[in-house]
């Protein structure tokens, strides 16, 4: 898949097959991720890859699913739910930094891409129990959960369209139960000099 087609069709899913994802797979997306820029390089982000059907399972209630559009897109274990998480974690002491931020968004964004290149769609989360997932996963205590990363063989594909006005951002669901995900334009976001 070509890049710029990957950056337009790319989409947060929210519908996933029960097919499970392979180590391989699963590798590769950490291999992406670990690839991104990060701030002086210090390579601070820390993964733990859920994938055993008991602790996705476990996992799966301490996060919430897509305010704009639910209940009719929150999944539902055993039908449409995820088959993995990846869990990023920092040290709890620069857990809201702006620098461990930026270096979760842009690995976090990586992994996004190279799941899409695999057919495999993703959920980015940040409406998580954090605390309840740490006890889940055994962390240290040093460590803290900064994001979620929920995958699975892409049920839905959804769509994005260019929209001029902020105030018809909002996501929504059609007649034909297809996600539209509204962009602001080029033209909408820029100011040239």
């Amino acid at each position: 898949m070509e890049l710029e087609q990957a950056l337009k069709e790319r989409r947060t899913v929210r519908k996933f097959t029960q097919e499970p994802l392979s180590d391989a797979i699963l590798r590769a997306l950490i291999d992406a991720a670990r690839l991104a820029s990060c701030a002086r390089n210090d390579q601070r982000l820390r993964y733990v890859v859920v994938r055993s059907p008991e602790k996705v399972k476990a996992l799966f209630p301490l996060t919430a699913w897509a305010g704009a559009v639910a209940p009719r897109r929150n999944p539902v274990p055993g039908v449409s739910a995820p088959t993995a998480f990846i869990a990023v974690l920092g040290k709890r002491s620069e857990a809201q930094t702006a620098l461990l931020q930026a270096d979760c968004g842009a690995a976090i964004q990586t992994l996004q891409l190279a799941a899409w290149g695999r057919g495999v769609g993703c959920c980015w989360m940040g409406a998580i129990d954090r605390e309840a997932i740490h006890k889940l996963l055994d962390l240290p205590e040093e460590l803290s959960v900064l994001y979620v990363v929920a995958l699975g063989y892409m049920a839905e594909r959804p769509v994005s369209e260019d929209v001029e006005d902020p105030a018809q951002v909002k996501y929504y669901l059609d007649d034909n139960d297809l996600l539209h995900v509204p962009k602001l334009s080029v033209d909408a976001l820029v100011c040239w000099k």
